[in-house]
C-alpha cells in the first residue's frame, strides 16, 4: 500500500504516550473491577440470599410468638437502625464522643481510613467536618510522601552499603599489603555511585515489613478483641490500606484488660501499618507502570516509511524500545546528578519555557512541578534542554520515587 501524505504508519504509533498509559490503564482497570465483581458475586452472593431467607423466618416466627404485627415490627427496628447511627449498641460499648471516642474519629478521618461506625448528626458537626478533613487529610497525605521519601532514603542507603561491602569482598585483599592506587580507587568509587537499588528489592522490604506490621498486630486485636486469627489480619489490611468498611472497628468496647497499653498500641499499629502499606502501594504502582510501558512497546510497530526510519522519535511519544537510546543504570542514591554536559532534566527541576511552549500542555502536573520549585527556590534557568524517561514529571509519591529506584532513573 502506497504511502500517503509522505507516511502510512499510523495508529498508536503517533499516539502521546502518556495518553496510551493512561487509556490502557483505565482500560485495565475496568477489567479488573469487572473480574473483581465477578468473584465477589459468586462468593458472597449465596451467603447474603441465604442469610435473607433466615432473617425472614426469624421475624414470622417473631410477630407469630408476640402476636406482632409485621409493621409494628418494621418500625421497632427502623428505630433501632436510628439508634445504631448515633452509637447505640445492644452489648455495652465505649461512649463515642467523649474525647478518647473523638480523638479515635478525627484519626479515622485525618487518615481517610473512615470506619463509619461513628458519624456527626448535627449541622454544625457536618459543616466542621467538612473544613477540618480538607486540612486534615491534605496534611496527612504530606505526611505519608514524607515518611516515603524517608523511607526509600533509608532502604536505598542501607542496600548501598550492602552493595559496597559486595563489591568489596569481590575486589578481594590488595596483594602484597600495597595500598590500591588512586585509579583503582577512583574506579571502584565510579561504579558504586551509580548504583541505585532495583524497584523489586525495595517492594520485597516494604511486603516484608507490612506483613511483619500486620501479624504482630493481628495477634494483639485477636487476643484483646477475641477476634480469629484470620478476620483480625483481614481487619489490618482494610485498615491499614485505609478502606476502612467498617464491619470490623478496634478499641470499641467499654472496657479491656490493660485498656491504656492497648489504646497506645492500637494507634501505633493503625499509624505504622498504614505508612507501610501506603508505601507498598506506591512502590507496587511503579511495577504497574512498567507493565505498561513493557505493553505500549510490545504494541507499537515502528515506522519503516522510506527516510523516516532514522528520525529522532517526538518527545512522549510511544516508541519500540530499541528505538529508544539508553544509557547505563546509574545514578547516584544520596545526591541528584545535575551534570551540564548532558542537559537533562531531574524530577527536581523546572521544565525548560522552550519545551513548554512547543508541548504546549498545561496540566496539573507541570504546574505543581513549578509551583513546588518555586516554594523551595530552585527553579530551572530558562533555555535549558531537558530528557524525558517513562518515570519523569511525576508528582507526589511518583515524584519522590523519581530517579531514586534504579528503573526510574532518566538514565534508563
Amino acid at each position: 500500500m502506497a504511502c500517503r501524505a509522505g507516511c502510512c504508519c499510523t495508529g498508536i504509533g503517533a499516539l502521546n504516550e502518556d495518553n496510551a498509559r493512561f487509556l490502557m490503564l483505565a482500560l485495565l482497570i475496568i477489567i479488573y473491577l469487572l473480574c473483581g465483581a465477578a468473584v465477589f458475586s459468586a462468593l458472597e452472593h449465596p451467603k447474603e440470599k441465604l442469610a435473607k431467607d433466615r432473617w425472614a423466618q426469624r421475624i414470622e416466627q417473631f410477630t407469630h410468638k408476640y402476636n406482632l404485627s409485621p409493621d409494628e415490627l418494621k418500625n421497632f427496628l427502623r428505630n433501632y437502625e436510628e439508634a445504631s447511627v448515633a452509637g447505640i449498641r445492644v452489648d455495652a460499648t465505649r461512649p463515642r464522643w467523649d474525647f478518647a471516642g473523638a480523638f479515635y474519629f478525627v484519626g479515622t478521618v485525618v487518615s481517610t481510613i473512615g470506619f463509619g461506625m461513628t458519624t456527626p448528626v448535627t449541622i454544625a458537626g457536618k459543616i466542621f467536618l467538612i473544613f477540618y478533613g480538607l486540612i486534615g487529610c491534605a496534611a496527612t497525605i504530606l505526611f505519608f510522601n514524607l515518611f516515603l521519601e524517608r523511607v526509600i532514603t533509608v532502604i536505598a542507603f542501607v542496600l548501598k552499603f550492602c552493595h559496597e561491602r559486595r563489591e568489596r569482598s569481590k575486589a578481594g585483599p590488595p596483594q602484597n599489603c600495597r595500598r590500591p592506587s588512586t585509579d583503582s580507587r577512583g574506579r571502584r568509587t565510579d561504579s558504586l555511585a551509580g548504583w541505585k537499588p532495583s524497584v523489586y528489592c525495595v517492594m520485597l522490604i516494604l511486603g516484608v515489613a507490612a506483613i511483619v506490621v500486620s501479624c504482630c498486630a493481628s495477634a494483639m486485636y485477636s487476643a484483646a478483641e477475641g477476634w480469629d486469627y484470620l478476620d483480625a489480619l483481614y481487619f489490618c489490611f482494610v485498615a491499614f490500606s485505609t478502606i476502612g468498611f467498617g464491619d470490623m472497628v478496634s478499641n470499641q468496647r467499654e472496657m479491656y484488660t490493660a485498656q491504656a497499653a492497648y489504646r497506645v498500641g492500637n494507634f501505633l499499629f493503625i499509624l505504622t501499618g498504614v505508612c507501610c502499606i501506603y508505601s507498598l502501594f506506591n512502590v507496587i504502582s511503579i511495577v504497574i507502570k512498567q507493565v505498561l510501558n513493557w505493553l505500549l512497546r510490545r504494541l507499537v510497530t515502528p515506522c519503516r516509511c522510506p527516510g523516516r526510519g532514522n528520525r529522532h522519535p517526538r518527545r512522549n511519544v510511544v516508541a519500540p524500545g530499541h528505538m529508544r537510546t539508553r544509557r547505563d543504570n546509574s545514578i547516584e542514591t544520596d545526591a541528584v546528578n545535575d551534570s551540564e554536559a548532558d542537559g537533562r532534566r531531574m524530577s527536581g527541576e523546572m521544565i525548560s519555557m522552550k519545551d513548554f511552549l512547543a508541548a504546549n500542555k498545561v496540566n496539573l502536573a507541570i504546574m505543581q512541578k513549578q509551583l513546588s520549585e518555586m516554594a523551595n527556590g530552585h527553579p530551572r534557568p530558562l533555555g535549558s534542554s531537558s530528557r524525558h524517561n517513562e518515570f519523569s514529571g511525576g508528582v507526589g509519591a511518583l515524584g519522590i520515587m523519581n530517579n531514586r529506584l534504579a528503573e526510574t532513573s532518566v538514565d534508563r
